[in-house]
């Protein structure tokens, strides 16, 4: 399954959907990215089910970003969006979200929820351009004592939504 998607500028990075076959590369990308947040199980259970969205984007055979989320009836449930650390600043985090958040129109999802650290200002500006605003806050929610900050957006705009590449 492909997806377009507008890629940075001189990159010959490829966004396709994930499967078991790399249960792997996940594991390793969120062992650099996210400091192990998901366990072997986890990315295994998450690459397996049907109704799991996982998408990834490739350079070359290298996997340098992903994101994954599930369908609850019509809303897209947002799990883990990553980047490889090396890679990060050149626009892949939105490629990447903007695939799932398409795949996931395209199976009838309506809306787009996730949730995110309070501290991580990376990340809320990723959300917040890619058209996410703050629905509402879990005090505490994460293991270090960081506010989840619960994040919105409509899908029906699907067909309009391009993010730039950063330059």
């Amino acid at each position: 399954m492909s997806f377009e998607t507008e890629p940075p500028a001189a990159s010959s990075a490829s966004v396709q959907r994930l499967g078991p076959e790399h249960h792997g590369a996940c594991l390793a990308l969120d062992q650099a990215a996210l400091d192990g947040l998901w366990s072997a199980a986890q990315w295994q259970e998450e690459l397996n089910q049907s109704e799991r969205l996982v998408i990834g984007l490739f350079n070359g055979q290298r996997l340098i970003a992903v994101a994954s989320g599930w369908l609850v009836l019509d809303e897209l449930q947002i799990g883990a969006v990553a980047v490889m650390p090396d890679q990060r600043r050149r626009g892949y985090g939105e490629q990447v979200l903007t695939a799932l958040l398409r795949a996931a129109h395209q199976r009838g999802a309506v809306n787009a929820t996730l949730e995110v650290s309070g501290s991580n200002a990376a990340a809320q500006a990723l959300y917040r351009r890619s058209g996410f605003t703050t629905a509402g806050i879990r005090r505490g929610y994460y293991r270090n004592g960081d506010d989840a900050l619960i994040q919105w957006r409509g899908l029906q705009d699907m067909g309009e939504v391009r993010i730039a590449a950063h330059s």
